[in-house]
């Protein structure tokens, strides 16, 4: 086992720039425009529930990693509190999820560059597959080198997100209000709008469970991860919350939406109007960097649960491989920089970030159900909000499309029938002849 465990090398700061970097990126730069078309101006609303409901998960995740620190996530804390089947389902539900998701930022990355350059939309897939290969070789170089590139990235993004506030602020206050009336507007006004928005909002959450996936890298993680984790959810909260509000009472849920479906790059299209020389261009260039950001987190926390995949033997055990400085498995990380590609060729944000927020909403559920397990010793915060956390992952996953939880339902299946497999292959020959 020593030749696939990693060094720690991560304090709070690090651990907080590496959830920051992971959480502020593809939700705020582009799945705001989505919720927005769906729900209309609730999706204010639908940006707080969320942003409960990752609270909730929040607390959940810190006490189990506070309690089991290593790489692997729900993974991990499946197989120990639960079973190795839900183990399996979890790990197998974040490579689903965050593949997606690291997809949906490259996509969205490539929008919003190709926005700034004046090209056309064909070039989004080629531009957002070149840009998987350029992370994917970033994170093989280490989680240190990894997390110096990140902390630039988040400058510039914290920078231009100011902005957008600061920019559109006196707009909104000028429309005195009208953009936000009707509030439950949108495609198809009502609560199962908001609840669907409030589902894909989620996922624009979740980045602090990569801080969770490097449990095995972080210096004294009983402490660190709870504390990382909250600072991070309340600095995104924050932020979140105050560009939803500027954004709808200064252009209205049309523009927004508009931005999401055709450029991919709706807080671009909205700096447009502010009247302000240059207001697009800021918000490109912190998507741009924001997008980078996420996707090398996304890549980085996916290779971290292969790896823990690969060590228990629910995945090929080459990919548990680390370098001999023990700094990455870098067979695990050019693994997942494939399956991000290979999702990237779909081409439509939409439907990948769909697609992950069915599956990061039944991850955590998952994630809940585990903290549910924990000790009167070993739990930190009250048991009624993982309560709250479990519900609310597992009645939001299915407001997404139909068609989507269908699909995801199917690749869960297709999983568990791997796992079978598995364990056939590793069972001893006297065994699989009886």
């Amino acid at each position: 086992m020593s030749n696939t465990l990693l060094k720690r090398q991560l304090g709070l700061s690090g651990a907080v720039i590496m959830g920051l970097g992971s959480i502020i990126g593809t939700g705020v730069f582009v799945s705001l425009g989505l919720a927005a078309g769906i729900t209309g101006p609730s999706v204010v609303l639908a940006v707080a529930i969320a942003a409960g409901v990752a609270l909730c998960n929040g607390l959940s995740a810190a006490q189990l990693a506070a309690n089991h620190p290593v790489s692997g996530g729900t993974y991990e804390y499946g197989y120990r509190y639960l079973n190795p089947w839900l183990g399996f389902t979890a790990g197998w539900l974040f490579l689903l999820a965050k593949s997606a998701s690291a997809a949906t930022a490259a996509l969205g990355f490539s929008g919003y560059l190709l926005n700034i350059l004046g090209l056309g939309d064909r070039w989004i897939v080629p531009l957002a597959l070149a840009t998987v290969v350029v992370m994917t070789g970033i994170v093989l170089n280490g989680i240190q080198r990894s997390n110096q590139v990140n902390l630039a990235i988040l400058t510039v993004t914290f920078v231009s997100l100011t902005f957008f506030v600061l920019a559109g602020l006196p707009l909104a206050l000028s429309q005195g209000g009208m953009l936000l009336v009707p509030f439950f507007g949108g495609d198809h006004p009502g609560w199962a709008a908001v609840l669907q928005a409030s589902a894909l909002m989620f996922v624009a959450y979740t980045g602090y469970g990569r801080i969770t996936t490097m449990g095995e890298e972080v210096h004294q993680p009983e402490i660190t991860i709870p504390r990382a984790i909250l600072l991070t959810l309340g600095i995104t909260m924050t932020l979140y919350m105050s560009i939803a509000l500027v954004g709808v009472a200064a252009v209205g849920v049309d523009t927004l939406q508009q931005g999401a479906l055709i450029q991919a790059a709706p807080l671009a299209v909205a700096a447009e109007r502010f009247g302000i020389p240059g207001s697009s261009v800021v918000l490109t260039v912190g998507a741009i960097a924001a997008m980078l950001g996420v996707l090398l987190n996304l890549i980085l926390g996916l290779s971290r649960v292969l790896l823990a995949m690969g060590r228990r033997g629910d995945m090929p055990r080459a990919v548990a491989r680390v370098n001999a400085n023990r700094t990455t498995p870098p067979i695990a990380v050019i693994v997942m920089g494939t399956v991000t590609g290979v999702l990237v060729l779909l081409g439509n944000v939409k439907t990948t970030w769909s697609f992950s927020a069915f599956t990061v909403l039944s991850y955590y559920a998952l994630t809940n159900l585990a903290a549910l397990r924990l000790s009167r010793s070993e739990r930190k915060y009250p048991r009624w909000t993982t309560w709250i956390g479990f519900l609310a992952c597992l009645s939001l996953a299915f407001w997404v499309e139909w068609q989507v939880w269908l699909v995801g339902l199917g690749i869960i299946l297709i999983g568990l029938a791997w796992k079978m497999l598995i364990n056939d292959w590793t069972k001893p020959r006297s065994h699989r002849e009886r």
